[in-house]
């Protein structure tokens, strides 16, 4: 009977319970598609480097982890030192030039020494290697989403590059130029910003890893498996903090839209809440009632919340194919609880109102 009387509220007024269905779905989705996309992108971006298939990474003494906030460079020689460490299969020097405006990464690499640690790239048809000094590898999602086709020039570092081939995703960078032109556009010659390192065996990383750090003292020099462990929002305070602000705006959403809806709706049944407590109803059960209309209302929101994550995530990556979102269970059932918290808390109040509403005045109320 109550089940019955709480749908036939709902359905007595249509727009507002879309309306407040929506604004729970929009805090859903909020929540898993921002949490998704920062996630989503730090671990593509882990998985890149992972791609490259170096066993061993070695960068400049307080460098950081974020390869585009990595800009010292260290002697290019450093990587004939490294060759000559027992179990080194072969060492790829790589140089970093970053575009503020669009956050990207470009790698500065030796065509030879980059493919004998990558085991090479995967080029699309009519594609060459790096031969001239403005030559540029961009990988396949890059070129979808910036409509780049081979022999295009582009405009990069203030200087025009051309296109000789695209590559397949997963080797570290989306743009790759020549190692020297990538030293001469930062005036560092013979210098490196990492050193990619391939063992002869994965066994031995460990080894090699304490054999260069006591060759190379101060110098940042992290095993794969480690930089990986890295990647996480628990060491980006910054992703942390942006993450708890859109939690807190979709929650806040959420909860004004919920309450200003029961407020009303206790607002216009006040004649028929009269009429319930005066057939006995006791406020527990008004308090009961709203609660679990609110309730209905949060649980439509979250599943149409949950169908508009997924549509909007593919349409993001039909139109952005570099972004990378990830909507996970975990987020899912977070994004619910928080979306039902806030309803309940945002209905509390009114139906605390309800309950306490003299039926006398109730059932006069016009």
């Amino acid at each position: 009977m109550v089940n019955k009387l709480i749908v036939s509220n709902i359905l007595y007024r249509p727009i507002r319970t879309a309306v407040s269905a929506l604004a729970v779905a929009i805090e859903v989705a909020m929540v898993m598609l921002f949490v998704g996309l920062a996630h989503g992108l730090l671990n593509e971006s882990a998985h890149r480097v992972e791609g490259v298939g170096a066993d061993i990474l070695v960068q400049p003494p307080g460098s950081s982890f974020l390869f585009a906030l990595s800009q010292a460079p260290m002697p290019l020689k450093i990587g004939d030192r490294l060759k000559e460490i027992p179990h080194v299969l072969a060492v790829a020097p790589v140089f970093f030039n970053f575009i503020s405006t669009s956050l990207t990464v470009i790698y500065g690499i030796d065509m030879s020494s980059f493919d004998d640690v990558t085991g090479g790239f995967t080029y699309y048809p009519g594609s060459r290697p790096l031969r001239d000094p403005y030559d540029l590898l961009v990988d396949n999602l890059y070129a979808k989403a910036n409509h780049v086709k081979i022999g295009d020039t582009l405009t990069l570092l203030n200087h025009q590059f051309h296109v000789s081939g695209i590559v397949e995703h997963g080797k570290g960078a989306r743009l790759f130029i020549p190692l020297q032109t990538a030293q001469d556009l930062m005036q560092e010659p013979d210098k490196a910003s990492l050193f990619f390192i391939k063992c002869t065996e994965p066994g031995y990383a460990d080894a090699v890893t304490d054999a260069i750090r006591q060759l190379l003292h101060g110098y940042q020099v992290r095993p794969v498996n480690e930089y990986l462990s890295l990647m996480t929002s628990n060491n980006l305070p910054g992703l942390n903090a942006f993450i708890t602000v859109v939690i807190i705006i979709a929650v806040g959403i959420g909860f004004l839209v919920i309450f200003l809806s029961m407020y009303t709706t206790v607002t216009e049944r006040t004649r028929e809440i009269g009429i319930l407590k005066s057939l006995g109803a006791s406020k527990r059960y008004i308090i009961a009632v709203i609660l679990r209309e609110a309730g209905l209302l949060s649980a439509v929101g979250i599943i149409v919340g949950y169908g508009i994550a997924a549509v909007t995530r593919k349409v993001l990556i039909a139109y952005f194919p570099t972004l990378f979102i990830e909507l996970t269970i975990q987020w899912a059932v977070y994004a619910a609880i928080l979306a039902l918290a806030g309803s309940m808390v945002g209905a509390f109040y009114p139906a605390m109102r309800a309950a306490r509403l003299d039926p006398v005045d109730a059932l006069a109320y016009e």
